[in-house]
């Protein structure tokens, strides 16, 4: 993990939806025990199979979590954007990650240890509700992904994944480019196929002017088009 600690004090308003459960004593704890540390784009925030120590909140860039496969594959399971929470699942269930989580591009994560953050719920069912709505959140997204991805088609996948992206992390200023920009590498693990076959299929989705292509950029040209594709699959 890089450890490049920086000030934190300038990001609590980022949390400040989790502080507004705390009462005044555990607020001023958890601000004794919080920082933030900056990451560079590609570094491993956490492996698949380290132990779980902390919850960590994303500030700001862009985070993916992914599960390593056979022959060395990933396939990335989720994208987290600002102010999302991560790594506290794993301490809750008492076992190791089965998750890793990488940088995809600079970001600024805060960190707070778990055994405060488990002594807290403990006292506080209000902040114990705000984990549980987290979760299931986060429950019902994934199941919807893992019947898109082992259901739909190539073309139905890889639609549903740039639509999900653009849900996600939004567009640029011209509302039309996403603001995120994967290789074909990533696009092709949240979609559950080989880079060659997003590498195919995006290029077919060029040529039929649903998108425009400008080295990792993506630009939608035709999104009714692409949740038609997505929809039937």
């Amino acid at each position: 993990m890089a450890k490049k600690k920086i000030p934190w004090e300038e990001y609590l308003e980022k949390i400040s939806e989790m502080l507004s459960t705390l009462s005044p004593e555990q607020h001023d704890i958890l601000l004794q025990h919080v920082s933030a540390v900056k990451f560079k784009k590609n570094d491993i925030i956490y492996k698949e199979g380290d132990l779980p120590t902390y919850l960590f909140c994303l500030i700001s860039g862009k985070v993916k979590i992914y599960k390593e496969g056979v022959g060395g594959r990933s396939q990335i399971v989720r994208v987290l954007g600002e102010t999302e929470y991560f790594g506290y699942r794993a301490y809750m269930a008492n076992e190791p990650f089965v998750t890793g989580a990488s940088a995809f591009e600079p970001c600024i994560v805060l960190k707070v240890p778990m055994g405060i953050i488990i002594k807290f719920i403990q006292e506080n069912p209000q902040l114990g509700w705000f984990f549980i709505q987290k979760l299931a959140r986060d429950l019902g997204q994934s199941d919807e992904r893992t019947v898109s991805l082992t259901q739909k088609h190539i073309r139905g996948r890889l639609a549903e994944s740039l639509l999900f992206l653009k849900e996600s992390y939004g567009l640029e200023e011209d509302e039309s480019t996403l603001s995120i920009y994967l290789s074909r590498e990533d696009l092709a693990n949240l979609s559950n196929m080989t880079t060659a076959n997003a590498i195919r299929t995006l290029s077919a989705f060029a040529a039929e002017k649903l998108v425009a292509i400008d080295g990792r950029k993506i630009k939608f040209i035709n999104i009714a088009g692409l949740e038609n594709i997505s929809r039937i699959g």
